[in-house]
């Protein structure tokens, strides 16, 4: 995950939002029936970083045409959302989605969802920071479930 590592990001918390269950573990978010997606909250320095560039790097980690997951991880829990805290935020999103759409860059619709911020769960300690403390299971997982490949074939530039 690239956003730890930019000017201006503060803080990246894993966790899970956007559903009814109180609390949620990692397996029951996963299992779903939770309603909560996988998400990061992020906190950053506006001076250093715009919520405008935080969303440009966002699609360059997605497959922004599928709707049902990402990659290997099929379900709600996966899908891909924005999340806004304001109206500002809100327009960045759309305008940005909209930017995206008429680029050509796919073939197939923006399917991205542009949703309110709801309360945010932190997941357990084991899901922080997971790309470092797992560092070849990740790399494995992002090259077995097509993630690297498509990152690489979509976002060359």
């Amino acid at each position: 995950q690239p956003f730890d590592s930019l000017p201006g990001i503060e803080k990246v918390v894993s966790g899970y939002t956007g559903g009814h269950t109180e609390n949620p573990t990692y397996q029951e978010v996963a299992r779903g029936g939770t309603g909560h997606t996988e998400a990061v909250q992020i906190t950053f320095d506006p001076e250093l970083m715009s919520y405008e560039e935080l969303v440009g790097i966002y699609w360059r980690q997605t497959d922004p045409t599928d709707a049902m997951g990402q990659f290997a991880d099929r379900g709600d829990a996966y899908r891909p959302v924005i999340f806004y805290h304001d109206d500002q935020q809100k327009e960045v999103a759309q305008q940005s989605k909209a930017a995206l759409e008429s680029s050509g860059r796919f073939s197939d619709s923006i399917v991205t969802q542009i949703e309110p911020v709801q309360t945010f769960y932190a997941a357990e300690d084991s899901h922080q920071d997971f790309y470092q403390k797992n560092r070849e299971h990740y790399q494995r997982y992002s090259r077995g479930s097509g993630r690297l490949t498509f990152i690489e074939q979509n976002w060359k530039d």
